[in-house]
Order: C-alpha cells, then sequence, then structure tokens
C-alpha cells in the first residue's frame, strides 16, 4: 500500500480510536467533574458532543474549501495537530467549562475525516469511489475495535489517560503525515477559495443545485441524525438496561468495530457488484430498521452484545451513498462536498445528541410513567423510516427493476 494512503487511514483509524477510547470513561469523567447522577451526567454529554458538532457545522465547508484551495496536505496536517491539542486540554480539565471548551475548540479544527474522503475521490476512479469510501469506513471500524481495548485497559489508570493517549497518537500520525503525504490538489482541479461559498448556507445553495444531490443530502442527513443514537446514548443505555461498566461497553463496542472493519472493508465490494450502489442504499437501511427495533426493548445483555456485531451489516449503505454523491459533484468540488456532508454531520450530532439524551433521560426517570431506557432507538427507527422513503423515491427507475 502506498505511504499516503496508508498515512489517510491511519488517520481515520485515530480519529475513530479517540471516540473509543473515551467513550467509556465519559460518564465517570464528568460526574468527576460536575456531579449529578447517570442522567445529568447524559446531558452534559450531549452538551460537549452538541458544542462540537456547532462549530463543525459552521466550519465544515470552510475547511472544504480550504482543501479545494490550498491542498489536502496542510489542512490535514494542521487538523491533526489541532486534534492533539484538544486532547491534551481534556486531559487537564478540572471542571466541566473546560471540557466544553476543549470540545468547541476541537470542532472549529475537526475535518480529518472530511479531508481524507476528498483526498479519496481525488485519487478515486468513478466506479472505484463507493469502494474505496468503504476503505475509509473499514479504517473507522479498525479505530474502533482498538479504541476500547486500549481505552478500557488505560481506564484503569484514571478516567485521563485515555485523553493524553489520543493526544500522542495525533501527534505522531502528524510527523509520520508531514514525511510521506503527497498533495492531490492540481492546478486541475485548485479552486480559488471564496467566502461566499466557504459556510455552511453558501455550500448548500451551490452543491444542491446540482442533479441528485438535493434530495439525497436530506436523506443522509436524517439517516446521520438516526445514526448518531449511537455515540450519543450507548454508554449510558448499556449501563442504565444492562448494568454494563467502561469494560463490557468497550466491548461491545469492540465488537461493533470489528464486524465494521469486515463489512466495509472485505464485504462492501462483492455486495456493491452484486446489488449496485443504490441498493446497497435501500437494503443497508432496511436491515438498520429491524436492528432500531430489537434495540428498543432487548433487556438481556447477552443479547444485546451478541446483537452488536450484527448491526454493522447496516453499513454498506454510508459508503454507497458517499460514492453516489461523490459521483454527481465535480471533480474541483469534492473538497466543498467533503464539507458540506461534515456539516450536515456535524448538524445531525448537534440534533441527536440534545434529542437522544433527552429522550433517555425522560424515559428514565424515577418519576417517568413508561420506563424504556431504549426510547431513543425508537427515535432513530422512524427517522430511518423516513430516509428509507426519500432513498425510495430518488432511485433511478433502472435501479428498482433490477
Amino acid at each position: 500500500m502506498r505511504l499516503p494512503i496508508l498515512f489517510i487511514l491511519i488517520t481515520v483509524i485515530i480519529d475513530a480510536m479517540g471516540i473509543g477510547l473515551i467513550m467509556p470513561v465519559m460518564p465517570e469523567l464528568i460526574q468527576e467533574v460536575q456531579g449529578g447522577g447517570l442522567g445529568t451526567a447524559a446531558l452534559w454529554g450531549g452538551l460537549l458532543a452538541s458544542g462540537f458538532a456547532v462549530m463543525q457545522f459552521l466550519c465544515g465547508p470552510m475547511i472544504g474549501a480550504l482543501s479545494d484551495s490550498v491542498g489536502r496536505r496542510p489542512v490535514l496536517l494542521i487538523s491533526l495537530a489541532a486534534m492533539a491539542v484538544d486532547y491534551l486540554v481534556m486531559a487537564v480539565a478540572g471542571s466541566i467549562w473546560l471540557l466544553l471548551a476543549g470540545r468547541i475548540f476541537g470542532g472549529i479544527t475537526a475535518s480529518t475525516y472530511a479531508t481524507a474522503g476528498a483526498y479519496m475521490a481525488d485519487i478515486s476512479k468513478p466506479e472505484e469511489k463507493a469502494a474505496n469510501f468503504g476503505l475509509i469506513g473499514a479504517a473507522f471500524g479498525v479505530g474502533f475495535v482498538l479504541g476500547p481495548i486500549v481505552g478500557g485497559l488505560l481506564g484503569a489508570y484514571g478516567t485521563r489517560a485515555p485523553f493524553y493517549a489520543a493526544a500522542a497518537l495525533a501527534a505522531m500520525n502528524t510527523i509520520f503525515g508531514a514525511v510521506v503525504m503527497r498533495e492531490t490538489v492540481t492546478d486541475r482541479i485548485r479552486r480559488a477559495f471564496t467566502w461566499r461559498r466557504a459556510n455552511p448556507l453558501g455550500a448548500f445553495r451551490y452543491l444542491v443545485g446540482l442533479p441528485e444531490i438535493r434530495v439525497l443530502m436530506l436523506g443522509f442527513f436524517l439517516f446521520s441524525v438516526a445514526f448518531h443514537v449511537y455515540p450519543a446514548v450507548w454508554a449510558f443505555f448499556a449501563e442504565e438496561r444492562f448494568g454494563w461498566g467502561p469494560g463490557m461497553i468497550g466491548l461491545s463496542l469492540t465488537l461493533y468495530g470489528l464486524a465494521a472493519a469486515l463489512v466495509q472493508g472485505l464485504l462492501i465490494r462483492p455486495i456493491l457488484r452484486a446489488v449496485g450502489d443504490w441498493r446497497a442504499v435501500l437494503y443497508g437501511l432496511a436491515f438498520d430498521m429491524v436492528v432500531f427495533a430489537i434495540l428498543a426493548f432487548v433487556t438481556n445483555g447477552a443479547a444485546a452484545l451478541v446483537l452488536t456485531p450484527l448491526t454493522a451489516l447496516g453499513g454498506v449503505a454510508m459508503p454507497a451513498l458517499q460514492g453516489i454523491m461523490s459521483r454527481a459533484t465535480p471533480d474541483d468540488a469534492q473538497g466543498e462536498l467533503q464539507g458540506l456532508m461534515a456539516s450536515a454531520t456535524a448538524l445531525a450530532t448537534i440534533v441527536s445528541p440534545l434529542a437522544m439524551t433527552s429522550v433517555f433521560a425522560a424515559f428514565t426517570a424515577p418519576d417517568t410513567p413508561i420506563y424504556l431506557p431504549g426510547a431513543p432507538f425508537l427515535v432513530s427507527l422512524v427517522l430511518v423510516v423516513a430516509a428509507l422513503a426519500i432513498f425510495r423515491k430518488a432511485t433511478p427507475l433502472s435501479a428498482q427493476e433490477k
């Protein structure tokens, strides 16, 4: 494998590892610095996630437009360095407000995943885009495997140890990227930076004018809101419903990551060859509907642990959708597309944690008339049904008839 591609995949792995490293300790860390019970910690966790997402939503298209202008290399390296600083801030934070400040700072420069996607689009032939986006998804899955394992081990040394580890990994990868990464933005596709399109509304106005993008972006957003139920409430849900601690939560995330890496790294190519991009999107969403329905009512921890890796099968939808949208976008706007998708994802991450944690808190409160920790998954089920209806309507007739 060429070293620049290896760097991109390692970047995505570290991005995912950062999530997996800190997720098992977040409930305990928030209670440590803020006090209160698990429900209160869940609400603060939602606020931290949303603060990060607000800045990513506002700045995503700007970072994407910058990468279309100055190149992917400087944007990625600066973003990785900022990630290292962000984790260091969170490692020393002694108050909930400093944790929030760290998340806001990280959200401003959080462009590693989107810029990595733009890089893959640069080097991929049209027919290879969905499968190569699957490689990025597989790298993300590998990060989810490694992150909870390392985070679970480091968590034994305190709630801050995982943050120091994440900072060190980001710093080392910055150095590696500076040595091996080549620039993919050439004069043929380089585009001058303009503030008119370097904001969410400007980028949205331009890209939704392209064929297919308008409807697909709406479905992408709804699906993103539904999917973010996992990072928003999984740790809290698993502790409340099954009594799991950080170790079991980490194990469940590890199983999910292994399955995601298998699906998106190995299975997605034969799946795409067999059913095509459009059908992969539709089948993936249909599978997610089944999973959300089961998770809403499951009460047995062992059954949930078995179900966890199966949820990754729905992961074929996202890279297939990315491939469809990338092919419908000009070469000189790939960074802008990835930036807008990052903004749509960020907007989903603003909405989802606040909504899902609020639903979780309401249905687990001592005085709740209906005790249902899995209620957030019912919300996700409704959103996936809406997204499936949108994509079904947008699917070309030729694909529907196959």
